[in-house]
């Protein structure tokens, strides 16, 4: 009598692994508040708006600039050294039958090494102004959260007093206005134009003076 034999076991896909390894190493993140998630929008219109503004030319400018502050610059700078010494040793024992540019470190050395010293410096300078950009994003992530907890918490007191036999009952035109969080938009355009007037005042002061002497 014949054993049964029993299938072997199939052999995953390799799209099935893949399906599978991606589902594993996937980070699961948890929906943010409704509180976060409007914060966050908030500051991405602000920085969105003050880009807006910003002239296309500066924009261009402000691009160049920030490439010359990423290490790939410093890196294409010490790969063109290189390039260079190579092609000043080659063109020195006959093996290249072009004239070559050749270095030297009396003339070009110190040149080099300030531009190359100065780059690394730009290129950390950069990665700390990154760095404190995120904390300054962070910390008005948080005043913002801050004052829409204080305002929740106000409105939340005001409702208890009304509720609350013992208490009397009157109106607070402050708390009222204090229950709404202020939005940093309108904020920020209402200090805008008070800047704008007071700028015009000093202006027009400084216009005045210099007519009557």
């Amino acid at each position: 009598m014949a054993a049964s034999s029993s299938p072997e076991p199939q052999k995953p896909q390799r799209s099935d692994f893949a399906a599978w390894s991606a589902e594993c190493n996937r980070i699961l993140t948890a929906p943010l508040p409704d509180p976060i998630s409007k914060s966050i929008e908030t500051i991405t219109s602000l920085h969105t708006r003050t880009w807006r503004d910003v002239p296309a030319h500066q924009r261009a400018l402000e691009k160049v600039a920030g490439f010359f502050a990423r290490p790939t610059f410093l890196y294409l700078l010490v790969s063109s050294l290189i390039l260079w010494l190579m092609g000043t040793f080659l063109s020195q024992v006959g093996w290249l039958p072009f004239p070559f540019p050749q270095f030297s470190w009396s003339a070009q050395g110190l040149d080099t090494a300030a531009l190359l010293i100065s780059t690394g410096v730009l290129v950390r300078q950069s990665r700390q102004e990154n760095f404190a950009e995120q904390r300054a994003q962070l910390t008005l992530q948080l005043n913002l959260l801050s004052e829409q907890k204080i305002a929740k918490i106000i409105a939340l007191i005001e409702e208890l007093r009304h509720d609350l036999p013992d208490v009397s009952n009157r109106d607070d035109s402050e708390a009222r206005m204090m229950q709404e969080a202020a939005d940093p938009i309108v904020v920020l355009d209402a200090l805008q134009e008070n800047l704008n007037r007071e700028l015009e005042a000093d202006e027009r002061l400084i216009t005045t003076q210099a007519t009557d002497t």
